[in-house]
């Protein structure tokens, strides 16, 4: 019963942090700098980890399929299916759970660390709103990078593919490339690109709310910091299944 009491409060804390972060971003926003701050070490700094991951997942997919198209003559086909596994599923979920990995539990242990070293409090003794000027910049920045991300994952995913395609498979670099704009609508991409800004939210409002309660000194601030991790994964993963569901 006590369980399912902190649940419903975790629940309930949260949606009030989202919704005082949200009406930061439409009354007063955070300066840009700010933003650009969080964007950089978000986004900008990840990158070449989101396309090294994307250009061999890629790959894999075509190692992987590749022995069953081949049985019924069908390995044209390999294009559509890249770019149809990575735009509507892999892309999203990678590089969710690779910024929850990297960017969420810097977020949760920055945070978690300001918490406990009473810089928060002081914050507030400044008269500085701590959700406007540490939780708002870092939501607008990852609803901004987090899909540019997923596009960079896709184009490098399908570049991967097409290298192992057609030069370790021998398949037709034409057709490749036909199926995969036959089969591809712009539909499947920016359903993609839904599910990542929605991961996005949760990465970044799990991160900190945790990050905002933490205590009980560095064990507390390592504590968040794995809690925030391991809850973010869970529910990107469960948020996949319904937001599957709700848009195709």
């Amino acid at each position: 019963m006590k369980k399912l009491y902190e649940f419903i409060n975790h629940i309930g804390s949260i949606t009030l942090l989202f919704l005082e972060a949200l009406k930061f971003i439409l009354i007063k926003p955070p300066k840009i700098r700010h933003i650009l701050k969080n964007m950089a070490e978000i986004g900008a700094d990840a990158a070449p980890l989101i396309a090294i991951t994307g250009f061999f997942t890629g790959g894999v997919l075509v190692v992987e399929t590749y022995p069953t198209f081949h049985q019924f003559n069908a390995e044209f086909l390999i294009g559509a299916l890249v770019s149809l596994s990575l735009s509507r599923e892999l892309s999203p979920v990678l590089v969710a759970l690779l910024v929850t990995a990297r960017s969420g539990s810097a977020m949760a242990a920055n945070i978690g660390t300001m918490r406990i070293t009473e810089q928060i409090d002081a914050l507030e003794v400044m008269a500085v709103n701590p959700v406007r000027y540490l939780i708002t910049p870092r939501l607008i920045a990852s609803i901004i990078v987090v899909p540019l991300l997923t596009v960079l994952s896709l184009a490098s995913g399908i570049l991967g593919g097409y290298f192992v395609a057609t030069q370790l498979y021998s398949i037709n670099p034409y057709l490749f490339v036909e199926k995969m704009k036959d089969f591809t609508e712009l539909y499947d991409i920016l359903g993609g690109l839904y599910k990542s800004a929605v991961f996005a939210v949760v990465i970044t409002m799990i991160s900190t709310y945790f990050g905002y309660i933490a205590k009980g000194g560095a064990e507390g601030v390592g504590k968040a910091t794995t809690t925030a991790v391991v809850v973010s994964s869970v529910l990107i993963l469960i948020l996949d299944y319904f937001l599957t569901a709700l848009i195709y």
